[in-house]
């Protein structure tokens, strides 16, 4: 495996491909240079070869031409002898020297062991083409041992006539084993050279890998996040101007992903403190993300919401979560159990898909609204509406039923008109409680009802409530005690409106308390900076149930009777906004047939000229 790896490396490749480069360089010049040697070699062995029997048939002519004159004599001998003695001057190494006449008869040999061939005829081919007068014959043999020859043969001629030829051959092997020679020098210079080769290409590799080597630890460095190493630079080279590229990418995206990580925290950080949920999906539905605010606002319902399905987590069916996904409806209202107040937390769900360009839809974000106050609201509303309309629709019908009795001729009747009228102008000043009211109460929500404290002693505020009442009280035969703490004098209130409340305490208190009951109001310090004014009775009480929405506009515990004896349903919520204008706080508690506590507290302000 590691040596697979090896020949798939890039140094591998470029030793191999310098390698392979300078090989076939070498084995051209090689083979241009054994080759052209070779024939070098060889032009100059045959040139040689001609040079020596052109110049041997020069010395031999006069001899030729003696022999021929003097036929087979004594002066024949001598001729032939000294041709003898001049072939044996022409000692041409390995090589063997014939004398032929015009006839073709072989006159001498430098080769003693082929002296029986002097006097034979010749019949080389060579010898018969120099005979006829051809010049420069040459030719290649191999002998029975394999080894080759060349062969030369030179007419001797005097004129037109052939005298007769010097026949040559010479053995070729001293010059092929110095080819051979020479190539194994070659060879060997090949290799060394090839050593030297591979040796420089690794060299050359690594100057060539080794950057590309430490961009790749750049790369996995960075794929681990780790941006601070920079790739060092050796030169303006290409490999250069790569490596600062790198680093100017290493550094841009150092910055992207600095700037990244710094919106994700932004992002984080908003979804963790948004007052909305907020819950991502993938496109299969899938719960991948889910904020701090959406888990609270599922909870208990949801633990643990990521790897499931949203529809699993809101409670939806699976069938519609499609449409709200593709943009049909986009909102949905859900209710969640609240076991804390045993009761329900409405939410609206708004659903946003997330669009990919060229892939389409690729997951969804559910934005939770928690609405519960706001239905709540909404249906105060609605309450309100409906009870401003009763309360107002039923005057008013008495007040038209009895017009319409005295248009038919109740008028007439002096006696029943003017109880007629009498009815009409207690409903109309009904009506007019009730207009009071409820602008009473929007000055007060407005914040137009403007608080103006003024020094007020408690004790003469709580005794002058009692007069006001004397003759209820009397009609009822019902007591009424008052209790001031002897710490208590002046305070800086305002004493219309607070009288407003006492007022209202006391008279619900009279109304529900039979003949013959008993009312107790008190004024303490609760701790040095709060007046505490309590309003007890031994009454009817309130059942438990209505405790929660007593203070709430136009509730009644009992509505026809608390209707007959002129209540709007008004009162306790005038008092509990003028208490939070003082920056108070007011609680009511009751047993039902034992009475009814109702209690303010209100902050002690500094007297004028007071030390804070």
């Amino acid at each position: 495996m590691k040596g697979m790896r090896f020949f798939q490396s890039v140094q591998s490749k470029i030793i191999i491909i310098y390698v392979l480069l300078i090989l076939m360089a070498m084995q051209l010049i090689g083979v241009y240079f054994v080759r052209t040697m070779e024939r070098s070699f060889i032009d100059n062995f045959t040139s040689s070869l001609n040079t020596q029997a052109d110049l041997l048939a020069g010395f031999s002519k006069r001899y030729l031409t003696e022999g021929q004159d003097a036929g087979p004599s004594a002066e024949a001998k001598k001729s032939n002898a000294e041709l003898n003695e001049i072939v044996k001057l022409f000692n041409i190494s390995d090589a063997e020297i014939q004398i032929i006449d015009a006839n073709g008869i072989v006159l001498t040999t430098s080769v003693s062991s082929k002296a029986s061939l002097i006097g034979q005829k010749s019949t080389q081919a060579e010898v018969v083409s120099a005979l006829q007068g051809i010049k420069d014959i040459e030719s290649v043999m191999v002998d029975s041992d394999g080894h080759r020859r060349k062969v030369v043969a030179q007419p001797v001629s005097e004129g037109a006539k052939v005298l007769g030829a010097v026949y040559i051959v010479a053995s070729m092997e001293s010059l092929y084993g110095t080819m051979n020679r020479i190539n194994k020098i070659f060879l060997s210079g090949t290799g060394i050279a090839l050593a030297f080769t591979v040796l420089l290409g690794i060299v050359l590799a690594h100057t060539i890998t080794n950057p590309i080597k430490e961009i790749t630890r750049q790369a996995s460095a960075m794929a681990d996040g780790n941006f601070s190493q920079q790739v060092s630079v050796k030169g303006p080279d290409e490999i250069g101007q790569l490596g600062n590229a790198f680093n100017h990418m290493t550094n841009r995206l150092k910055e992207a992903l600095s700037l990244n990580e710094e919106e994700r925290e932004k992002l984080s950080s908003v979804l963790a403190n948004i007052n909305d949920g907020v819950i991502a999906t993938n496109d299969q539905g899938t719960v991948i993300l889910a904020n701090r605010k959406a888990k609270q606002m599922l909870q208990p319902a949801s633990d643990d919401m990521t790897d499931r399905s949203i529809w699993d987590v809101l409670g939806l069916e699976e069938g519609h979560i499609g449409q709200y996904v593709q943009g049909e409806h986009q909102i949905a209202t859900i209710e969640i159990p609240n076991e804390e107040e045993g009761d329900f937390v409405t939410l609206r769900v708004v659903f946003t898909p997330i669009h990919r360009r060229g892939i389409g839809i690729t997951g969804t974000i559910a934005m939770l609204q928690d609405i519960t106050e706001q239905e709540q609201l909404e249906n105060a509303r609605r309450e309100f509406v409906a009870n401003v309309s009763h309360e107002l629709r039923t005057p008013l019908t008495t007040i038209k039923s009895y017009l319409e009795a005295l248009d038919d001729g109740a008028l007439e009747d002096r006696a029943l008109s003017h109880r007629f009228v009498g009815v009409m102008r207690n409903e109309s000043e009904r009506m007019i409680r009730l207009v009071n009211d409820l602008l009473h109460l929007s000055r007060l929500d407005s914040r137009k009802g403007l608080v103006s404290k003024v020094p007020t002693n408690v004790l003469d505020m709580l005794e002058e409530v009692a007069d006001r009442f004397s003759f209820q009280l009397d009609q009822k035969e019902i007591s009424i005690q008052i209790e001031v703490a002897h710490d208590i004098n002046e305070i800086m209130l305002d004493r219309d409106q607070i009288d407003q409340v006492l007022d209202n305490l006391v008279s619900n208190a009279i109304k529900y308390t039979p003949e013959g009951g008993a009312i107790t109001i008190r004024a303490s310090r609760t701790n040095k900076d709060w007046l505490e004014i309590s309003v007890q009775d031994n009454g009817i009480g309130i059942p438990k149930k209505d405790l929660a929405r007593i203070f709430d506009r136009f509730y009644r515990v009992d509505k026809a009777r608390s209707r007959n004896m002129g209540g709007t349903g008004l009162g306790l919520s005038i008092a509990r906004e003028i208490v939070k204008a003082h920056g108070g706080t007011i609680s009511l508690d009751s047993e039902l047939n034992q009475g009814t506590r109702v209690s303010f507290a209100l902050p002690i302000p500094p007297l004028e000229g007071e030390a804070v």
